[in-house]
């Protein structure tokens, strides 16, 4: 019998060295979590009336329980290197199903897909067109290759003063005459298709008091007739009101649309004897391509493209379990969902009680201090021998008895 329990002693302290060498070799592994064995006592006995004196039958291997608690996290130069500070675990999908995971090491595929290094591509919640995003569905981050579309400019704001002691010029207007016009300000703008066209805004001072006349030219083409701005005696845009001078239509290239163009001067001026434009902001931007992704801490995902525009791909979605210890070990440290873990419960980064993301940056294994877990080996080392010495003993009381009969 002596045997039978130290042979258990063996197999159980085996196990634990198992368990301590699998910490132990993936200190280095990304978003590993270590594991602990569990073991239990056998008794072979049951039922009512049990001898006071009955011995048990040795001990058993009960679980290899995970233990989820984070690693810490270190900094990278990858931005597609997420990491999670809190709860939550990254959703990944193949042709097997969905997996989950804390190892936030992705790469873009050649399709563009952002994916681990088994290929399992990273889930989010897509955008929506307002501005939200769809937590109802998931769908595989993939990082836009196309160049972001061009946007024509429909309106300039100018900020700017004219001079109040202004004389009109003794010649008509022509805008390659500099001296048939007081002031010019020119501006980029872009037509439909993207392609740079150089604006001029030209203000000629009228006979009338406190009144000037605006020209809008587009490539040395002018839109539509010329606008006049009045000014009261206090130096304020009193006309057009609000502000918005209308020009009409120029057809700048082939191919794009007529571009037609309002001047926003609102913030106009008539002070003073000295002109000056403070600022000057056409809207409308050309093509841009992709030059960086953008991820906050909530988990969206932003395209960033040459042009200064960003786009929202979507939101990662992190999953949470009502029983983390319950998930099934996979390779490449991912976890699947069992009855005991439960149905994930799906949801965004820093919302409720999900951890936050951080980009730029992988969570560390939590067995990367290695002191306890060769402290756990040293124990599981000496269990193995006692319980070979048990094994030992009892095989010289077995010689003894034999040998009694000779």
């Amino acid at each position: 019998m002596a045997f039978n329990i130290a042979l258990s002693g063996l197999n159980a302290a085996s196990a634990d060295l198992e368990v301590t060498a699998n910490n132990i070799a993936n200190t280095a592994t990304t978003g590993f979590k270590g594991s602990r064995g569990q073991f239990a006592e056998l008794f072979s006995a049951a039922g009512p009336n049990l001898s006071a004196t009955k011995i048990g039958s040795g001990v058993r291997l009960t679980n290899v329980a995970q233990q989820f608690t984070a690693g810490s996290i270190e900094t990278t130069d990858n931005s597609l290197d997420f990491a999670i500070s809190g709860d939550g675990f990254f959703t990944l999908k193949d042709g097997k199903g969905y997996s989950y995971t804390r190892a936030g090491a992705f790469q873009k595929d050649p399709n563009g897909f952002v994916t681990n290094s088994a290929g399992q591509r990273l889930q989010i919640f897509p955008a929506n067109a307002n501005g939200t995003f769809d937590n109802s569905t998931l769908s595989d981050l993939q990082l836009l290759t196309s160049q972001n579309a061009a946007k024509a400019t429909g309106n300039v704001q100018m900020s700017l003063n004219l001079p109040s002691d202004a004389t009109p010029p003794a010649v008509a207007f022509d805008p390659n005459d500099a001296t048939s016009f007081n002031q010019s300000t020119p501006f980029t703008a872009y037509d439909s298709l993207g392609a740079t066209h150089s604006g001029t805004v030209y203000f000629v001072k009228d006979a009338a008091a406190n009144v000037w006349n605006a020209s809008l030219y587009i490539d040395g083409q002018q839109a539509g007739a010329s606008q006049q701005l009045t000014f009261n005696s206090s130096g304020g845009l009193v006309a057009p009101v609000g502000g918005k001078l209308n020009f009409g239509a120029v057809n700048v290239s082939p191919g794009s649309d007529p571009m037609q163009l309002s001047l926003d001067l609102a913030k106009a001026t008539q002070f003073g004897n000295t002109y000056a434009a403070s600022a000057i902001n056409p809207d409308g931007y050309p093509t841009g391509i992709l030059s960086s992704i953008d991820v906050s801490a909530e988990g969206v995902v932003q395209a960033k493209y040459s042009n200064g525009q960003t786009t929202s791909l979507g939101q990662l979605a992190l999953a949470q379990f009502s029983n983390q210890q319950g998930l099934r070990q996979l390779d490449n440290t991912n976890w699947a969902a069992s009855y005991d873990s439960g149905t994930p419960v799906m949801g965004a980064a820093g919302n409720g009680t999900y951890g936050v993301v951080q980009a730029g940056a992988l969570e560390a294994s939590n067995t990367s201090d290695l002191t306890a877990q060769l402290v756990n080996m040293i124990k599981a080392q000496r269990n193995y021998q006692a319980n070979a010495q048990v094994i030992q003993a009892d095989n010289k009381l077995t010689q003894t008895i034999i040998n009694i009969g000779n």
